[in-house]
């Protein structure tokens, strides 16, 4: 793996940081985090801004088919080259906004459930969270890399200071685990915090089904969006 700084420097390309681009610098995580994955052969796997191809080799390397979807054109070439130098040709390439994807219809065009990656960055975590949620019947399961503080959200247990809407949404249909953890020394750029691999399974029902589940989801968002207000005065 050669290393970010050294990519960068040679395709003349700097990090932006309006778009969260911190790339991993160290394999063995890459290799960890495809291994929680538990990625086998008939797996499609979708990456979430694969950078400069850190995770997406060992994946591709494990998947059937890898589909990376990254918003920044510019890295694109040179991730192109990362993976022919890897001799991996299974990798997809789409230059494409995350919130912009449609998920279900890529599971369609597949014919089965997506496995997703994703290092996150920490602007767009909520949006592609409840993203994921609302195409889970297409979604076998995420292992995604976020900021600490994030991951502690997601994961809190109820009664926490830091149990919200994420962690209520993903409560109702989904089992959500802590994987590890990564130091941001790890990364180039380096970020001001630590970073946290979560690991997402969803469940195939609710144990609890919602009858009308967008009003729910309406619910928990006007609730936790007005912590300072009793639920009765609370509107959706």
């Amino acid at each position: 793996m050669t290393s970010p700084r050294a990519l960068l420097t040679a395709w003349n390309i700097q990090a932006k940081k309006q778009l969260g681009q911190n790339f991993l610098n160290d394999p063995n995580v890459a290799r960890a985090i495809v291994s929680k994955a538990c990625i086998g052969g008939d797996d499609i796997v979708l990456e979430i801004g694969p950078g400069l191809g850190a995770i997406s080799v060992p994946a591709a390397k494990v998947a059937k088919r890898l589909i990376a979807v990254d918003k920044d054109g510019r890295i694109i070439g040179l991730l192109r080259a990362e993976l022919l130098a890897a001799g991996i040709d299974n990798v997809e390439i789409r230059e494409a906004d995350i919130l912009r994807v449609d998920l279900e219809s890529i599971a369609c065009e597949v014919g089965r459930a997506l496995v997703i990656l994703g290092n996150l960055p920490y602007n767009i975590s909520s949006q592609v969270i409840v993203q994921l949620i609302h195409a889970r019947h297409r979604i076998d399961r995420a292992v995604l890399m976020l900021q600490k503080e994030m991951a502690q959200r997601i994961c809190a247990g109820p009664g926490s200071k830091d149990y919200g809407r994420l962690s209520v949404m993903l409560g109702y249909c989904a089992d959500t685990q802590v994987l590890m953890q990564v130091r941001a020394a790890l990364f180039f750029p380096s970020p001001k915090v630590d970073s946290t691999v979560v690991g997402i399974r969803f469940a195939g029902s609710p144990p609890f089904p919602a009858q009308d589940e967008a009003l729910l989801f309406r619910v928990i968002k006007a609730a936790f969006g007005k912590r300072r207000k009793t639920l009765k005065r609370t509107r959706p």
